[in-house]
C-alpha cells in the first residue's frame, strides 16, 4: 500500500473569511491545513509549534508586521518553513521585496484553486512559485536593486509623506531639526531626488513606504 505524504500548510491572513474559504479550497489531495494566523506575529509563533512544510500569507496583515518581515522571520526559523505569498497586491517593489525577504512564491489571490494547490507543493518541494509575468519582472527588479534607506531614514520618509516640517519630524523623533536635515539630506541623495514630493513618490513607487 502507497503511503501519500501530506504537505502541511499554515493560512496566514487577517481575514477570518478568507482563511475559511482558503481552508476549503486546500483541504483536498495531499494539502493539509495544521493551523490559520490573523498576524505575522501570530504566525511565527504557530510555525515554532506546528513546523508546517509550506506558510501561505497575505502581504498586509492589518497592524502588525507585514507579509515581507513575517516571511524573513519565518525563514529564519528551524527547521524554516517555505513561505508562498498570497495577495492581491502586484507591485514590483512588494513582490521583490517578498523574494528578498526569502519567499518561496508569489501568487495573486484571483489565480485558480489548483494554481494555489500547486503552488504549495512546489514551494515544499523546494521549487520557485512565479507566474512568468511576475519571473520577469523580479529578474528586473534583482538587476536594479532598490535604494536602501536606514530605518531612521525610512520614519522621517513616513513622516514627510504626511506633509510634517522638520520641525514637527524633530518632535515626533525626539532629535533636533539639524538632525532631521541631516536625515532629509541622505534621503534625497540615495533616492537621487531633489524634493520632498519626488523623494515621497520614489519612496511609494518602490515600496519604501505604503501609498496612503
Amino acid at each position: 500500500m502507497t503511503t501519500v505524504l501530506m504537505t502541511t500548510v499554515l493560512i496566514v491572513d487577517d481575514h477570518p473569511v478568507v482563511r475559511s474559504g482558503l481552508r476549503a479550497v486546500l483541504e483536498s489531495g495531499s494539502v493539509h491545513v495544521v493551523g490559520e494566523a490573523a498576524t505575522g506575529e501570530e504566525a511565527i509563533a504557530l510555525s515554532g509549534h506546528l513546523h508546517p512544510d509550506v506558510v501561505l500569507c497575505d502581504l498586509r496583515l492589518g497592524d502588525g508586521i507585514d507579509g515581507i518581515r513575517t516571511t524573513a522571520a519565518l525563514r529564519a526559523l528551524d527547521p524554516a518553513p517555505a513561505v508562498l505569498i498570497l495577495t492581491t497586491f502586484d507591485r514590483d517593489a512588494e513582490i521583490l521585496g517578498a523574494i528578498e525577504a526569502g519567499a518561496a512564491g508569489y501568487l495573486l489571490k484571483d489565480v485558480a484553486p489548483e494554481v494555489i494547490v500547486e503552488g504549495i507543493r512546489r514551494a515544499a518541494a523546494g521549487d520557485m512559485v512565479l507566474a512568468p509575468e511576475l519571473a520577469a519582472r523580479v529578474l528586473q527588479g534583482l538587476r536594479s536593486p532598490r535604494p536602501k534607506l536606514t530605518d531612521r531614514e525610512v520614519e522621517v520618509l513616513r513622516l514627510l509623506a504626511t506633509g510634517a516640517a522638520n520641525k514637527e519630524i524633530a518632535r515626533a523623533l525626539f532629535v533636533s531639526e539639524a538632525t532631521v536635515k541631516t536625515h532629509v539630506a541622505h534621503i534625497f541623495t540615495k533616492l537621487d531626488v531633489d524634493s520632498r514630493s519626488r523623494a515621497i513618490h520614489i519612496a511609494r513607487e518602490t515600496g519604501l513606504i505604503q501609498s496612503g
